[in-house]
């Protein structure tokens, strides 16, 4: 059993769960993987149980569009924009179906809310969202949200208007700040945050703990990703880490292999990459999202 070294992650009152495609999907098909969608819905329900406000940021949608309509379909549209679109779409629908009845199991209600890049920049759409939630979580529902990518695209853009959220590692950090979170935690396909990408450099030496997110740290994040049906890298985590911790959130980098890693976390026990929270008055997130990729 790993030592708790973490005594606040009990502390936490609210807490931010991002799930990635490649924890949701069986790689080999790209079909759901429904026992770890299991274990993940009874885990978040037991948080929600102790009393924690639990919000889920979940990819996954064009991942299972792309699988309803099968096989051939994918492969000769796969690149096409309007096609990803069109799959998220379906596939959306598809999941919270799942979702809904999985919660349901345990007595728990999900709602779902769709973010665009409106969400974030606009000051009524931003309030009128923090409302949102805020309702929800006072009547013990469990928010699941995801980018609108059915109208949005889906890459980062930026432009002189144009800010597109892009990636669920960037959404769930927003979502964060807005919620005024206290823990983020982000499930992917690794460990945690590497002084090097460990796929490629087996010397690669694995970082605990994150006390203060300086450049050093920063510049060890990689726009690559290990899995075929994820769309971010450890470069978007490091992103989502500078916005979740400037905006007075912790944040936890693990494994989602195993779902039930996340009782183990709130539990305090020493997994994952684990960002102290540094409240920074003077980020500004909307302009720090528009230069992502400068």
């Amino acid at each position: 059993m790993e030592e708790i070294v973490r005594p606040e992650i009990p502390k936490k009152k609210r807490v931010v769960v991002k799930v990635g495609s490649s924890s949701l999907v069986h790689p080999e098909t790209g079909g759901l993987d429904y026992t770890k969608l299991e274990v993940l819905v009874r885990e978040l329900c037991d948080i929600s149980n102790k009393g924690i406000d639990v919000i889920l940021v979940s990819s996954g949608a064009i991942a299972v569009g792309k699988k309803a309509i099968g096989t051939v379909a994918v492969k000769s549209q796969s690149k096409n924009m309007g096609f990803k679109q069109a799959c998220a779409a379906i596939g959306q629908a598809r999941l919270m179906m799942v979702y809904q009845k999985l919660f349901s199991e345990y007595n728990h209600m999900a709602a779902q809310i769709l973010m665009t890049k409106n969400t974030v920049i606009d000051d009524v759409n931003r309030t009128n969202a923090f409302n949102t939630f805020s309702e929800l979580l006072n009547m013990g529902v469990i928010p699941i949200v995801n980018e609108n990518d059915t109208v949005s695209t889906y890459e980062i853009v930026v432009g002189d208007d144009d800010i597109l959220i892009g990636d669920n590692d960037t959404l769930s950090a927003i979502v964060a700040s807005l919620v005024n979170a206290d823990l983020l935690i982000l499930l992917s396909d690794i460990d945690g945050l590497y002084t090097d990408d460990p796929r490629r450099n087996p010397e690669a030496k694995f970082i605990n703990r994150v006390d203060k997110l300086d450049d050093s740290y920063m510049n060890m994040g990689k726009s690559s990703t290990g899995s075929s049906v994820g769309t971010g890298g450890m470069n978007t985590k490091m992103n989502a880490a500078k916005i979740a911790t400037s905006a007075g959130a912790d944040m936890i980098i693990a494994n989602g292999s195993d779902m039930r890693i996340l009782h183990r976390i709130m539990d305090g026990r020493n997994i994952g990459t684990y960002f102290k929270a540094n409240i920074d008055e003077s980020f500004d997130m909307i302009d720090f999202i528009k230069h992502i990729h400068d």
